[in-house]
């Protein structure tokens, strides 16, 4: 049996929907069945990412029982083992966001892990996704504009009783106009599981229609996409560099994060 992890964030911006493309490239790389959804059903963008552009059939369909989920999942060209339901961008169809669990909870069972794209707003539909999900992803940058905004994501998750994996922090600079690490998990009280750092070639995947982990694989980004991946399936990604020989002396926070979240969740 498989499992759904939400991926939230209650603003704009922060790169929520390319953190879903990327990590699902690098969670199937691991051999699983990785399924996508978007759950931005006002303002979907996931297809776009994976060049699935006017599919037929889509969560819209399914959600209003015009569709079954087969008829509205769709394979990703070169990426064995990933997978996506987009929403639909150019046809209004009225649905009830709310139908979201009851109508997929079936696929827990084709699938190893499944990511749910939410809104960016505080709304029936990212609620649905909450509902729908056994844990969530939180994505954030390193503003105190955005961290506010996180803060209420967080909040309502908890309300709902949807475990709080961790969080993704995107779009890091390492600036000192950011906020700290330190600051971060102290004001949220959620580990940062992942540093994904500011890069153009971000921009250049989006314009390709390519996850920037399949793009650009050796990225530092990507490297950080593929070692949350990795814990997330109970496995531990392998990249051997002299950094990474210094790192495991000087082990950073989201080292340190993922590695209590490993022993957790598959040694207990």
């Amino acid at each position: 049996m498989g499992k759904i992890i939400g991926v939230v964030s209650l603003k704009g911006g922060v790169g929520k929907t390319s953190v879903v493309a990327s990590l699902g490239s690098a969670l199937s790389e691991f051999g699983k069945k990785i399924l996508l959804i978007d759950g931005n059903l006002s303002s979907p963008t996931l297809g776009l990412h994976l060049n699935v552009i006017e599919p037929e059939r889509t969560l819209h369909h399914v959600l209003n029982r015009k569709a079954r989920t087969k008829d509205a999942i769709y394979k990703i060209y070169g990426m064995e083992g990933l997978h996506v339901m987009p929403a639909s961008i150019f046809n209004k169809i009225n649905v009830s966001p709310l139908h979201l669990k009851n109508r997929i909870k079936g696929l827990k069972r084709k699938y190893d892990i499944i990511l749910i794209d939410s809104s960016p707003a505080l709304d029936e539909e990212t609620l649905a996704v909450i509902l729908a999900s056994d844990e969530i992803l939180v994505v954030t940058t390193p503003d105190r504009p955005t961290l506010s905004a996180t803060m209420k994501a967080a909040k309502l998750a908890k309300q709902r009783g949807t475990p709080i994996s961790g969080l993704v922090l995107n779009k890091v600079h390492n600036k000192d106009f950011e906020v700290s690490f330190d600051d971060i998990e102290e004001t949220l009280e959620i580990p940062v599981l992942a540093v994904i750092p500011y890069d153009l070639n971000m921009l250049r995947s989006l314009s390709e229609m390519k996850p920037y982990t399949s793009r650009n694989p050796n990225s530092k980004g990507s490297v950080e996409y593929k070692k949350l991946a990795g814990v997330l399936v109970g496995e531990k990604y392998k990249h051997s560099t002299l950094k990474d020989f210094f790192r495991r002396i000087m082990p950073s926070r989201q080292e340190i994060n993922r590695e209590i979240f490993y022993d957790r969740i598959f040694k207990e």
